[in-house]
This record gives structure tokens, sequence and C-alpha cells, in this order.
């Protein structure tokens, strides 16, 4: 397959840039692994998880050091130049083989059917075309593979999903990289195609006053 490491990549245009909310995701992801629990979420997404993996979005690279030992090859595709840099410094620091390389969701630069597991995690809210997106995982994931989802949505009651479609309106995409509050994994999956598995509701943070975008969803999903 061709594709080698993003430290060495070169690209005429990076597909997403969000210099500003990536130095902020970069310092805040860090801090969420402990204050709200994200580390043991990273966990249970990718136990059991075994051959080529692709994950889409990568961001700064925090999934890598929870790869078990089973899987062979993790492909991290992620847009962004600053989160892509620092992606590429946490492969160095982590035993699974891991190829980070520039690319964007709706357009992977890979094989059809190359890959055991596609693992999507905090993508699908701030993809510009989620539909495609998930056509795009189908595609490069072999008959029977898996794909392991953690995502944020619309949740809570009335009063909570209209403040989360009326951010998406206004400010928030524009304050969070393109991130999308009321958008909806587990219908996305399904829609595309992808036998549902188990899956769980999360709220982040488990304990305190639910944000709008503490409404989370943690699972698994088949090509047929």
């Amino acid at each position: 397959m061709p594709l080698r490491s993003a430290g060495t990549a070169k690209v005429s245009r990076d597909p997403v840039h969000h210099p500003l909310f990536a130095r902020y995701y970069a310092r805040a992801s860090v801090a969420a692994e402990t204050k709200l629990g994200m580390a043991d979420v990273r966990r249970r997404l990718l136990a059991g998880l075994s051959g080529r993996v692709i994950e889409i979005g990568a961001g700064n690279g925090l999934n890598f050091t929870h790869y078990p030992g089973t899987v062979s090859e993790v492909v991290a595709i992620e847009p962004e130049r600053r989160l892509r840099q620092a992606a590429v410094e946490a492969a160095l620091r982590c035993e699974v083989p891991v190829d980070v390389a520039p690319g964007a969701a709706e357009a992977l630069p890979v094989k059809s059917e190359a890959f055991d597991a596609v693992v999507v995690s905090l993508v699908l809210c701030s993809v510009r075309d989620v539909p495609r997106a998930l056509s795009e995982a189908r595609r490069v994931l072999r008959p029977g593979g898996t794909v392991r989802f953690f995502e944020h949505g619309r949740g809570g009651g009335p009063a909570m999903r209209f403040t989360q479609r009326a951010l998406d309106r206004t400010v928030w995409p524009l304050l969070s990289g393109g991130c999308h509050l009321a958008r909806d994994p587990v219908g996305a999956l399904r829609g595309a195609g992808f036998e549902l598995g188990p899956y769980r509701r999360v709220l982040l943070p488990e304990k305190g006053p639910k944000l709008p975008p503490s409404f989370c969803v943690l699972g698994t999903a088949w090509r047929p």
C-alpha cells in the first residue's frame, strides 16, 4: 500500500486547517485523559482489536498507546497539520506500528477492503460530509470487518437538544474546529449500511453538569 509516515509527507494544502483550535484541543484532550476519564474510554474502545486498523481523524494520537499487541499495524489519518505533527510524535512512543498520514475522511488515501477494523473517535461531529466519510470507511473495511466508535452527539431533553441545534447554527462550529453538537452518529452508521453491535450511552463528565457536548456513545458496528 503506497502510504508512508506523515513525518516526511508533503501535501500542497491540508484538507483541514484550524491552528487555534488545534492548540486548544492538544491541551484540553490531554487534561481530559484523567479529569474526564477519557483514558479508560480509549481502552474500552480499542480492546480486543487485531490485524490492520485504520483510525480516521487521529487527532494528536492519544489512542495510540491503547492499541493491543494483537494489532499488526495502525494507519492513522489526520487532516489538521498541527495535530498530525503531534500524532507523529505520539506514534514514536508506542509499541504497535503506527503510520500517520494526511488525508480527509471523505477521500481516504488507501486501498479498498484493506483493513480489519476502522476506528472513529470524536470525528463524525466535525467531518464535512458524514455519509461520504462513512461510505469511505465501509470501502476500506473488509467484509465482516469491525468499526469501533466513540462519538458525541445529540442528547438530553428537548431544551438541551434545542440548545445543541442553536449552537450548531451559530458559534459552535466556528469556535470548535467545525464540530457539531446535534449529529446522530448511531443513525449515521446505520444509514451507511453498517450493522450495529452493542453500544452504550456515555456522559462526559460522568458526574457533574450536563453540557451540550456531554452526550456520547461508545460501541461497535460491522460491515456486512
